[in-house]
């Protein structure tokens, strides 16, 4: 299952941006983040893709979904301009963004190199 973040629960899940100025990830597994919006045709096809592979790599990878509307201190925290745009957090090292409803075979590449986790 994909879970819906808020500022409060991306800063004790993600990233406390409002204690440390560099990016310090505060998950115990790799993350996938999704910032969408209602709206967004784009978005609500990425949507199946995503249940999907919370799915396949359950226990592996955190898969969370930000409103971006709803959110829009989260967005502007991370300059989203367009959407969807996906976040990927490894636990070492630094995040990644990748825009636009990428197919499931890009995001398990993404998945593979960014976050290191095979299925």
């Amino acid at each position: 299952m994909t879970e819906n973040l808020t500022k409060k629960t991306f800063l004790e899940k993600v990233f406390n941006f409002e204690e440390n100025k560099e990016w310090k990830f505060e998950g115990d597994k790799p993350a996938l983040i999704d910032f969408y919006a209602d709206w967004c045709g784009p978005c609500k096809m990425l949507a199946p893709v995503l249940e999907t592979l919370s799915e396949e790599y359950e226990g592996k990878v955190d898969i969370y979904k930000i409103d971006t509307e709803a959110e829009q201190e989260l967005s502007a925290a991370f300059g989203i301009r367009s959407i969807p745009s996906m976040l990927f957090c490894p636990v070492e090292g630094e995040p990644q963004m990748a825009n636009g409803a990428l197919p499931k075979a890009d995001l398990e590449r993404i998945i593979a190199e960014v976050l290191k986790v095979s299925k």
